[in-house]
């Protein structure tokens, strides 16, 4: 028996008993209290206020219970001790009638059992319970909130329920008795329940808000998320074999079966250039976690960032790493981790930004017990091969550059995010800006501007254009063309926003930069130095070494580093490693002693030992050339080349004449300025011109190939950004190339405009192959200007949609030289085939069309027949894999049997069956040009060979039949 002056001799310990637990753990005495009616709903709303002390509502419910006297203070001793037992997973009597005429009484008398219920189908119910009209879409959200766990969710429901009189209690109760009963957790222990439950609250807090790119706001990303274009990783099959389309995933289809590398790995690795949306899919991955709407198969999950475990210097085993650098158990630490240890399928690491990590991936030192400790890099190696924590799931980020082929041995799957599609920058831009006419303003601009548009496939870009949606709306500031143009922008945005309103002028003025520049310099020289020793966080102490103040910070370039780890200062960042690579650049640019030879060094203009192309071969091969330790030289010498070339095609850009007034009144003079901008142009002709000349000599009798290094890109992006006309002229002067091949360089909208700028000066026409890349709509119409100096486009495997191939042969008409047009692997339909039927038609010299594995049907075939009526030149038509059918056949037959051109005709895999081929046969009688015919996987039947085969018998040109066995030739 507990009198009240035994309870209130105890009130110390109560108070320490109630919150050493969770949250989570004190509503459950309440249901406790209130099902056997100590508590009245008013005692209990009063201990439910949210965002108070748990320490505050663990005196007041002391208060409370004493208040009624000795049967209270015993019944709350009596809920401790049923709170602890249903903790370690015991089952509830969940007996009650599902008909009471007393709902909401009865919810309440058996709340511990129904919430016990409800855990994990809360989402379930909630949405029936909207479908019934019980619940708003309002009070759904509200309940929904990532603050909340499952148990949580389940008792606002309940609490719902019971101040609502429109049957809810009701519908609660006879639904929740036919839910079957929830699983217990696979361990007992109530620290690892516990445990559970802080990882889910703290990396909900975590990730419910975006701003990794913003450090003036806070975006909630559950209101901005869009999904970007996540493609299973393409293989590089055997020459010729038919590959078909990339499979697109969806983020919930991470775990799942396709596209499988390796059955043994744990690893899923997904790769996209910087700005593609990486961090944030991870941040969203995590937050669809914490807050049970996903990834349930998980029962804990863990985020690292590598910029950040790269400048952990002592070692680290698996314990501390989890526990000390992301959420630490506040009891029962070994319980906690022999569990992970036994139940590893039930463990999600992820791990973001390897190329950010230092070090380079490694085998040779396998490390297997996961508590003794190591260096943090193999540590983290040792994760991705399996050798500890074998079948927890891994979840690995990068650009495509720090992926070896070694690590690719580790993975499981291999996924490429490819950034926004057209309709997902669309989308991003209407989340973001839901005032009236002010989204529907920004995407017609965006469409006006072809640049720009190419540009926001990027999702860091349209985070840029949203910033500074006023600027490009409101101010008629102009459109960038450029990536520079943007970032300086950005940076004009940030400025001004900094400002006292009305101190400066409208735009990016050169008194602007000079009222700034001490800041600017300091955050230069922080970001130089943090490329050069691949640093990319920053501590006070370094913050304070390369003296940066709060006036600097105040700017808003630098921001809170993640971390789920609780405590100390969280360092500082740049809003995104390309805004680092920017002030860098800038830092180049403005500092008043850069040198020639730095920029000699930066575009590869004198020597192959000091070229950032050099960077990228195996350092055995190339000697390193010695700077004085610290200098801005040596510095540029040690950064990773990805991050090098995005800071050397900023600073081509900074550099340009369009900017060269902006740069006027620095501490840099005119005459410097100038110097530099004429090095740069040097360094840039030069080193496109040795580029070429590495080009092997052609095989006698073919034309002159040249596939792309890995330096080619990046070259021709920086003579877009100087945007000058007569550089591209003098770059490409002399090439004689007839085939320049661009396949799997991670093309894409912004890529192709550059690409333009420089190819549409060759002087000699030429094939160029742009096979699997993000090309896209937007990128074919950034390629028009060169097509003129093409004799043949390859696009296969690229995204492209009917609008976009619409566009293409609207200019290939008037482009004399094009005489070859390859879609494979596209989104075409029957939509394109008005516009591929006039090409056909209109012009005279067009040889080669091939549309495999499309989706045109009879009717697009039709359509393409009239155009092959007209046409006197055609050689080869490849429809591979296609939906033609017999239909499609017919007209294709009668449109070809007077042909004199065709040579080659593939219809593989088109649904065709024995009507189709009697109308080829009749077609093989007339026709005197064709030479190989292919019909592969249709479903000709032995009625449609014996036709082909009576049409072959007054056919004198046919070399080549292949009616049955898989095609090598698409």
């Amino acid at each position: 028996m507990c009198t009240q002056e035994a309870f209130q001799a105890q009130r110390g310990q109560l108070v320490g008993l109630l919150v050493s637990g969770s949250l989570e753990g004190f509503e459950s005495i309440l249901d406790w209290l209130l099902s056997w009616e100590v508590l009245s709903w008013e005692d209990y709303e009063g201990l439910s206020l949210l965002g108070q002390p748990l320490s505050h509502l663990a005196r007041r419910l002391l208060d409370t219970v004493w208040n009624k006297g000795t049967w209270g203070c015993e019944q709350l001793i009596a809920a401790i001790q049923e709170a602890q037992t249903d903790y370690q997973a015991r089952e509830l009597s969940s007996c009650w009638d599902p008909h009471s005429p007393h709902p909401a009484r009865d919810l309440q008398s058996h709340r511990p059992a129904i919430v016990r219920r409800l855990h994990g189908h809360v989402e379930g119910v909630l949405d029936l319970a909207w479908e019934h009209g019980f619940i708003s879409q309002y009070e759904c959200d509200e309940i929904r909130l990532p603050i909340f766990t499952s148990s949580q969710r389940a008792r606002r429901l309940l609490d719902l329920a019971t101040v609502k009189a429109n049957g809810l209690a009701a519908f609660l109760l006879r639904h929740v008795q036919k839910l079957p009963v929830s699983l217990a957790l696979p361990f007992e222990d109530a620290a690892c329940k516990k445990y559970m439950s802080k990882l889910r609250t703290t990396i909900s807090a975590q990730s419910r808000f975006l701003s990794t790119y913003d450090g003036a706001e806070n975006l909630c990303l559950e209101e901005i998320y869009t999904e970007n274009v996540l493609e299973i990783r393409t293989e590089r099959g055997p020459a010729g074999l038919p590959q078909k389309s990339p499979v697109t995933l969806g983020l919930e289809e991470l775990f799942g079966t396709r596209g499988h590398l390796n059955e043994e790995a744990d690893t899923v690795l997904v790769v996209g250039e910087a700005g593609s949306g990486k961090s944030t899919l991870l941040q969203q991955m995590q937050l669809l976690w914490a807050s049970g709407r996903d990834f349930q198969e998980f029962l804990f999950v863990f985020p690292f960032s590598c910029r950040q475990l790269q400048c952990v210097a002592k070692p680290l085993s698996v314990q501390t790493l989890l526990f000390e650098h992301c959420c630490w158990p506040d009891l029962g630490q070994q319980e906690v981790f022999q569990f992970l240890l036994d139940h590893p399928n039930r463990v999600l690491l992820t791990f973001d930004g390897f190329d950010e990590f230092k070090f380079r991936f490694s085998d040779r030192e396998r490390h297997c017990s996961p508590t003794d400790p190591t260096s943090v890099e193999n540590l983290l190696f040792n994760l991705l091969q399996g050798n500890l924590l074998k079948n927890a799931r891994k979840v690995l980020t990068s650009r495509p550059d720090a992926v070896s082929a070694l690590l690719r041995k580790y993975l499981r799957l291999e996924l490429h995010l490819k950034g926004f599609s057209e309709e997902g920058i669309e989308l991003y831009l209407r989340k973001c800006h839901r005032e009236p006419g002010v989204a529907d303003r920004l995407v017609r601009l965006l469409k006006a501007t072809s640049p720009l548009h190419g540009l926001c496939h990027l999702p860091v870009v349209s985070w840029m254009v949203s910033k500074c949606h006023q600027e490009l709306l409101l101010h008629g500031g102009g459109s960038p063309k450029t990536t520079t143009d943007l970032y300086l922008l950005i940076l004009q945005h940030f400025l001004l926003h900094a400002s006292p309103p009305d101190s400066v002028p409208c735009g990016l003025a050169p008194g602007l930069l000079q009222g700034r520049l001490p800041s600017l310099l300091h955050l230069g020289r922080l970001a130089v130095w943090g490329l050069g020793t691949c640093c990319y966080v920053f501590s006070d102490k370094q913050l304070q070494a390369a003296h940066i103040d709060s006036e600097d910070i105040s700017l808003g370039f630098l921001v809170h580093a993640k971390s789920v780890v609780q405590g100390g200062t969280a360092p500082l960042e740049f809003l995104h490693i390309t805004f680092q690579c920017f002030f860098a650049a800038l830092y180049l640019v403005l500092s008043a002693d850069l040198s020639p030879s730095l920029l000699r060094q930066l575009f590869s203009c004198h020597g192959p030992h000091s070229s950032l192309l050099a960077r990228l071969l195996p350092p055995m091969c190339v000697p390193r050339s010695e700077h004085q330790e610290g200098s801005t030289a040596a510095l540029l010498q040690e950064a990773e080349p990805h991050n090098l070339q995005i800071t050397a095609a900023f600073l081509a850009g900074l550099l340009s004449r369009e900017h060269q007034g902006l740069l006027a009144g620095s501490q840099v003079s005119e005459k410097a300025l100038l110097q530099r901008q004429a090095c740069a142009r040097s360094c840039l002709s030069r080193s496109l011109h040795k580029h070429f000349h590495s080009i092997p000599p052609a095989v006698p009798g073919e034309a002159k190939s040249m596939h792309a290094m890995p330096g080619f890109i990046w070259l021709i992006r920086s003579l877009y950004e100087m945007q000058e006309e007569r550089l591209a002229r003098e770059a490409v002067r002399g090439l004689k190339v007839g085939h320049l091949k661009l396949t799997f360089c991670g093309v894409g909208p912004a890529e192709c405009a550059a690409l333009a700028f420089v190819l549409r000066h060759l002087r000699h026409p030429v094939a160029l192959q742009l096979d699997h890349n993000s090309v896209g709509d937007v990128g074919v119409e950034q390629l028009l200007p060169c097509l003129n100096v093409c004799k043949a486009l390859y696009l296969r495997d690229n995204n492209i949609s009917d609008r976009g191939v619409c566009k293409l042969v609207e200019r290939a008409l008037h482009c004399e030289q094009l005489q070859k047009l390859a879609l494979f692997n596209n989104k075409l339909t029957d939509g394109c085939a008005p516009s591929m039927a006039r090409l056909l038609s209109c012009k005279r010299n067009f040889l080669a069309l091939r549309l495999g594995n499309n989706h045109i049907t009879a009717t697009g075939a039709q359509v393409l027949a009239e155009g092959l009526r007209a046409n006197a030149s055609l050689e080869f038509l490849g429809l591979w894999g296609n939906k033609v059918g017999d239909e499609g056949a017919q007209a294709l037959a009668e449109a070809l049997g007077d042909h004199q051109s065709l040579r080659w005709l593939s219809l593989v895999g088109n649904n065709i069956g024995s009507t189709g081929a009697q109308a080829l046969a009749l077609m093989l009688e007339k026709n005197v040009a064709l030479e190989e015919l292919c019909l592969e996987e249709n479903r000709l039947q032995d009625e449609g060979v014996c036709s082909l085969a009576e049409g072959l018998e007054k056919n004198s040109s046919l070399k080549i039949l292949k009616p049955k066995r898989r095609t090598k030739h698409p």
